[in-house]
């Protein structure tokens, strides 16, 4: 049974670290990227964060029967 733990162990250890290693660094890479973005375009990075707080646009509201435009719209004159 101890053999076979840490044969386990082992083969968990050499698969999942080059992976969490891996990650990790494409983590800090992405994370510098948006760091030295931040840094360059300020204005955009405010815009964005306002951007992420409004509310999104009302839906359409179709037109009522007695609208000007119903009969274009709808192919009947």
């Amino acid at each position: 049974m101890p053999d076979l733990l840490e044969k386990t162990f082992g083969f968990a250890l050499i698969l999942l670290l080059p992976l969490v290693v891996v990650g990790g660094a494409l983590v800090t890479l992405f994370a510098v990227g948006a760091l030295f973005d931040a840094l360059a375009h300020p204005k955009e990075v405010r815009g964005r964060i306002e951007a992420a707080f409004q509310r999104p646009p009302r839906p359409p509201r179709m037109a009522g029967p007695d609208h000007y435009y119903q009969p274009y719209w709808s192919g009947r004159s």
